[in-house]
């Protein structure tokens, strides 16, 4: 295996371990022996936790915009777009019940150690409120954009919170049907 592909097994194993147990109670020992890599090897790729972190985080930015991407390419209209991001929540359910968001449990976790990759962490979150924010703008909700934006980010957040206290997939579809008649319910103001 290349180094290269040693590498990008690690941030997703470190990723993976990271959303199910947390950053802080996730070890180097953790992680490599998730990748089946010796000490020595493992500290080739990654000196410290922090740079595995800092590998996750860009490893998960890359694969929201992707999504971000993949569904302005496959929707002509921008409500459909926000439709997909509201349905995640839904689509990912069994990850979400058991473990709650990936970005919204790993940027409380952070927040509450101080930890320095904090800023990095929220701007998974900052980088969906912007594409959110885009759509509502092409919906032709100019000034409102933004504070609508928020409510489905909040929408989102929130459920996954209570999805993951209650592990109640009953709950997750309602929520999810509640969204998507509000967002029915707008009316471009074009």
């Amino acid at each position: 295996m290349t180094a290269s592909a040693t590498r990008e097994q690690i941030v997703r194993a470190a990723d993976r371990l990271f959303y199910e147990r947390g950053f802080e109670h996730t070890s180097f020992a953790d992680i490599a022996g998730a990748v089946g890599l010796s000490r020595g090897n493992f500290y080739y790729h990654f000196k410290s936790k922090d740079a595995i972190l800092d590998a996750v985080i860009a490893a998960r930015r890359d694969e929201r915009r992707g999504w971000l991407a993949r569904w302005e390419n496959e929707e002509p209209d921008p409500a459909a777009r926000i439709l997909r991001f509201i349905e995640i929540v839904h689509v990912n359910r069994a990850d979400i019940q058991a473990f709650g968001c990936p970005l919204g449990t790993m940027t409380t976790e952070l927040a509450k150690l101080e930890h320095t990759m904090l800023t990095q962490a929220g701007d998974l979150l900052t980088l969906f409120r912007d594409w959110l924010t885009e759509q509502f703008r092409l919906l032709g909700y100019a000034e409102r954009s933004g504070d609508l934006a928020m409510h489905v980010l909040t929408f989102s957040q929130g459920a996954a919170v209570l999805a993951n206290l209650y592990r109640d997939e009953s709950y997750i579809r309602r929520e999810v049907d509640q969204m998507r008649a509000w967002l029915h319910a707008l009316q471009p103001t074009t």
